[in-house]
């Protein structure tokens, strides 16, 4: 079974970035999170929405 909620390691390890960029992007609101306790998830939906909006943005330039 697929994970639905990711820790930021497994998020900046899907998208090849580091894990200072994924905080980055969420306090941005480009990522979305939850907050279950004091830990922080990124639904796999989440990541999915931002590279759709990546692609959305590159085709739109």
């Amino acid at each position: 079974m697929d994970q639905l909620l990711l820790r930021l390691e497994g998020v900046a390890e899907c998208l090849n970035i580091g894990r200072s960029k994924v905080y980055e992007l969420m306090r941005a609101g480009a990522l979305e999170s939850v907050q279950i306790g004091t830990c922080c998830r990124v639904t796999r939906a989440a990541v999915e929405r931002y590279v759709a909006s990546l692609c959305t943005e590159m085709a739109s330039s």
